[in-house]
């Protein structure tokens, strides 16, 4: 791998840390898949990590390393200073867009559930709920598919008249007649 000069910058982010929408699950359970559920508000890594990051650290410890799926950013800065430090960034082509892994100085993880930027409020808030879950089983890729259920308001197993016909298949009357 080649590194260049980019990969050796301190990327630092000239506005205040943004108070970060975050739901974490409130027990520390090792019991759960995920510790949490992340919304930010852009798809700037550099704007939007360090709020986050100081979130953690006051919960969890501090962080060292952050591990992210590449999809879904605007950019991937290597490093980031945050409050004096440097907090290495790890990008991965193979990790899944919703799912951010944190590491600690202490050696804890926090794993979390990231809602893109322009979900809706209702979905996203559905999401971070279910990603907070002291027992939550569900993967984060999982997710937000079933949270936007949960936010329209339908039952998961309820489909309409209208999803059966739109489909791609049509009612066969010929049938209904011979019955």
């Amino acid at each position: 791998m080649i590194r260049t000069h980019a990969d050796r910058m301190t990327m630092i982010s000239l506005a205040p840390p943004s108070v970060p929408r975050l739901s974490l699950e409130p027990t520390s359970s090792r019991h759960a898949l995920l510790d949490g559920g992340w919304w930010p508000r852009s798809r700037d890594p550099v704007a939007e990590l360090p709020g986050l990051i100081l979130a953690i650290d006051a919960r969890r410890g501090t962080i060292t390393q952050v591990m992210l799926g590449m999809a879904g950013w605007d950019s991937h800065p290597r490093r980031l200073g945050v409050a004096g430090r440097v907090v290495r960034l790890a990008w991965f082509t193979t990790q899944h867009p919703h799912l951010l892994t944190a590491i600690c100085g202490n050696g804890d993880r926090v794993d979390l559930l990231v809602v893109p930027a322009a979900t809706d409020y209702a979905t996203a808030n559905a999401a971070m709920s279910i990603a907070a879950m002291p027992e939550g089983t569900r993967h984060a890729p999982d997710i937000l598919p079933s949270a936007a259920v949960q936010a329209s308001g339908r039952r998961p197993d309820a489909v309409s008249e209208a999803d059966w016909e739109t489909d791609g298949g049509r009612v066969n009357h010929a049938l209904e007649r011979s019955s």
